[in-house]
């Protein structure tokens, strides 16, 4: 056996992540059409292919003490000069995203690892394209909103070619969407924080 690359995102639904993604490759990234539309838990992290069982049943885990939560994108913003990124901010879910990805990478668990910059929960709409692609994507999707409930995430693998594709997806709490998952009320929405 030899190593895979794996991540953990949550996938945007339609019809938002086709209508983003084509947004993507409308602007010049050839990343684009092998990549779906998501918000990063974990990034392409490189595993033994014999860890994927001890993987996902750590997902399982996590998911497992998970609750639905409202998820809002609202406008754009860019990791530039820092790294060639433009992205549609995440401005509600965020706090539970940051706490999601905490627990993939928990210093326990088969996906451990130091992140190269802070986690900070976006949507890329385009990478590493010239200057005059990375502003055009700014300024269009500059009014861009879309909103969901977040009922789980998923594990995607790199093939050799590149693309990403969906290996299992993971219900938080194995419960079905409570109506008030849908936008921010005084009920307990939020996952939970760790003690």
């Amino acid at each position: 056996m030899g190593t895979v690359t794996i991540g953990v995102s949550i996938a945007v639904p339609e019809p938002h992540g086709s209508l983003l993604q084509e947004r993507r490759a409308g602007f010049g990234d050839p990343a684009a059409c092998g990549i779906p539309t998501h918000v990063t838990l974990l990034p392409p992290t490189e595993v033994d292919e014999s860890a994927l069982p001890a993987v996902e049943e750590h997902l399982v885990e996590v998911a497992a003490v998970g609750r639905p939560f409202p998820m809002r994108l609202s406008g754009t913003g860019t990791f530039r000069p820092l790294s060639p990124v433009v992205y549609v901010q995440v401005v509600d879910g965020a706090e539970s995203c940051t706490w999601l990805q905490q627990q993939v990478r928990d210093v326990s668990g088969p996906m451990a690892r130091e992140l190269n910059f802070p986690y900070h929960p976006h949507v890329t709409v385009a990478h590493g394209i010239d200057d005059a692609a990375m502003d055009r994507a700014y300024e269009e999707l500059a009014d861009y909103r879309a909103e969901w409930p977040c009922t789980g995430f998923a594990l995607y693998e790199q093939g050799a070619d590149g693309v990403w594709r969906k290996l299992r997806e993971f219900v938080f709490g194995g419960a079905a969407v409570p109506p008030q998952a849908c936008a921010p009320t005084e009920h307990d929405t939020t996952l939970p924080t760790p003690h």
